[in-house]
């Protein structure tokens, strides 16, 4: 049965009795408007504390909605416990939770209705608080909480979504500081492992919707309790992780953070369009030792950053590091390219490193011969690479086709050269 049909019939199965029970399990309390009732739970936490952010840190994590973002007094963070996570008309936001910046701490408030027909007041009471707040910050609330919310207003044909000034969702920019660390970026842990919090026993995720099914067929209220739980959990941590990342990127060139970390905030930076920035950061990361297909990644960047900056000693002793060689200004290549048991990746950065080593030797060294010397060594590695199944047929037509186009041109300057026809006016 879909989600929302089983919502349903789960409240049309419960029995009428003592409504407030819920209530006082979860220390909140009944609250009526002009649509009905809802209960609603407020706690404040003294932690996380309120943040401050910087301009600058503000333009780096959100460039698009940066002047918005600039009073944090007007965020409120959002979070979601539903019926399903298919979303579509038929999925109910039943534990709607907010949270916003208070008295040095953070003012956490829940909304829950106890049956589908306390939904309108739900949602009014929401509405209200992004009236005064109207700033959002989430996690993956861009895809799912907020179009799900959005869905619920339009729905009850009477109250309209509260138009937004910005939306910050931190699960982009947390996948570009800490996949590479991380396995899973989910907020857990990212609490876990970037904000070293515990939260101690919590419920799965899965688990929530059921539990809500049982609870309006009449089951114990009891164990909704750790759903409000888990719901507080949530926003604490999303607050938490907002600072972490202004803190980062205050100033990230001097960022206090591991190697991993800061091959992330590299990244990020050079996304924003912040080159000279990212490039130090690449720097901080490989001195700090990155693992090895990250320290080949952060060297192939880091290379084509300092190509840009046309610092063509940095970058051509960083593409002679991949490819293997040791090149210099005025010194010849004088090792092979190892294909037997590299792999597809490191195959494709290799061969980059030698095209942008020919490239460096034909257009900035003007020494066309060991150009198309390295060319051909290029070549016979991605023979070999083929033959040895290291890389696939497609791939090894793509690239082959791209070095003898090189070639070709570098062997028609050698023969002008060997003619003594001037080559570059």
């Amino acid at each position: 049965m879909p989600a929302g049909q089983e919502a349903r019939a789960a409240a049309e199965q419960r029995p009428l009795g003592n409504t407030d029970a819920l209530a006082r399990i979860v220390g909140g309390e009944v609250r009526r408007n002009e649509y009905g009732e809802h209960v609603a739970v407020r706690r404040w936490y003294a932690e996380p504390e309120s943040c401050s952010p910087k301009p600058e840190a503000l333009r780096l994590l959100a460039p698009e909605a940066a002047s918005a973002l600039s009073d944090p007094q007007q965020w409120l963070f959002l979070d979601t416990e539903t019926t399903g996570l298919a979303g579509g008309t038929g999925t109910y936001a039943f534990l709607v939770g907010v949270a916003w910046w208070d008295a040095g701490g953070l003012q956490v408030e829940q909304y829950f209705m106890r049956d589908f027909g306390e939904e309108h007041s739900l949602l009014l009471a929401l509405g209200e608080r992004l009236r005064e707040r109207p700033v959002l910050v989430t996690f993956n609330g861009k895809t799912f909480d907020w179009p799900l919310l959005e869905t619920r207003y339009r729905m009850t044909r009477a109250i309209e979504a509260q138009a937004l000034r910005a939306h910050l969702d931190l699960l982009h920019p947390a996948r570009q500081l800490w996949r590479m660390r991380l396995q899973s970026v989910r907020l857990t842990e990212l609490e876990k492992h970037i904000l070293g919090w515990d939260r101690g026993p919590d419920l799965w995720s899965q688990m929530i919707p059921q539990l809500y099914f049982d609870y309006l067929r009449g089951g114990a209220a009891e164990p909704l309790a750790d759903v409000f739980r888990h719901n507080q959990h949530d926003l604490r941590g999303l607050a938490a992780l907002s600072g972490k990342m202004l803190s980062l990127l205050e100033e990230p060139e001097t960022a206090d953070c591991e190697a991993l970390d800061l091959f992330g905030l590299s990244r990020l930076l050079r996304r924003r369009g912040e080159m000279k920035r990212s490039r130090q950061v690449y720097e901080r990361a490989l001195a700090a030792g990155l693992p090895g297909e990250l320290d080949r990644a952060a060297r192939r960047e880091l290379a084509r950053l300092a190509k840009r900056e046309r610092d063509f000693g940095r970058a051509t002793e960083l593409w002679g590091e991949l490819a293997g060689i040791e090149v210099g200004f005025s010194s010849a290549p004088d090792a092979r390219l190892k294909a037997a048991s590299t792999s597809d990746g490191e195959m494709d950065t290799a061969l980059e490193a030698y095209e942008q080593l020919a490239m460096y030797y034909e257009h900035q060294a003007r020494a066309p011969q060991r150009a198309a010397a390295l060319t051909r060594e290029a070549l016979a590695a991605l023979g070999e690479a083929l033959q040895t199944g290291n890389i696939t047929a497609a791939v090894h037509r793509k690239l082959r086709a791209r070095l003898e186009h090189r070639l070709e041109r570098l062997e028609r300057l050698e023969r002008r050269a060997g003619r003594g026809t001037t080559i570059w006016a």
